[in-house]
């Protein structure tokens, strides 16, 4: 049997059968966002993950980012619109604070919550219009769910270049 680290990645490893094409790549993609967001961000410390090296969004940002940006497509996947609760969230991503590991085990959780989401759509209802923002520009369902993929996994590399950043500036900056 293959260890974790060996695995093939979780679009590779022929799970998820159940779920149909659209919503199994979402799910491919949370799965993999936090593997990878663990393994590279969780041996940083509370203050190198908020850091800003070269100006560069922390990977604290990126954290708290990820959840967020998700709930927001899902909802407007879903054919809502963004609530307070969920525009204030949005203004609070970039501030401070927070440990790592309570920066990694919300995002767990929130994807978690997602991934149940995603799972709820049909495949009858990918071509749906759906409309995001103030400016209600025009997307589909399908559309939603594929940028949520996207989205996510976007952040997920910036995330780990920084970290990346800070863990090489440890060795470089050692007597």
């Amino acid at each position: 049997m293959n260890s974790p680290e060996k695995l093939p990645e979780p679009w590779l490893r022929g799970t998820l059968t159940d779920v149909p094409a659209v919503q199994r790549a979402v799910l491919h993609a949370f799965e993999a966002a936090e593997l990878d967001l663990n393994k590279w961000c969780g041996e940083l410390t509370d203050a190198e993950a908020q850091q800003r090296p070269a100006g560069l969004a922390s990977v604290a940002f990126h954290l708290r980012h990820i959840p967020g940006s998700i709930d927001r497509l899902l909802t407007y996947a879903e054919g809502g619109q963004i609530s307070d609760a969920q525009l204030a969230y949005l203004k609070s991503e970039g501030d401070s604070g927070g440990t790592i590991a309570e920066m990694l085990q919300a995002l767990t959780a929130a994807l978690q919550a997602a991934a149940q989401r995603v799972r709820r759509f049909s495949p009858t209802e990918l071509e749906q219009p759906r409309f995001v923002g103030r400016k209600q520009l025009p997307t589909t369902v399908g559309g939603l769910l594929v940028h949520v993929a996207d989205h996510t996994q976007r952040h997920v590399g910036q995330a780990i270049t920084t970290a990346r950043m800070m863990l090489a500036g440890r060795s470089s900056s050692s007597p």
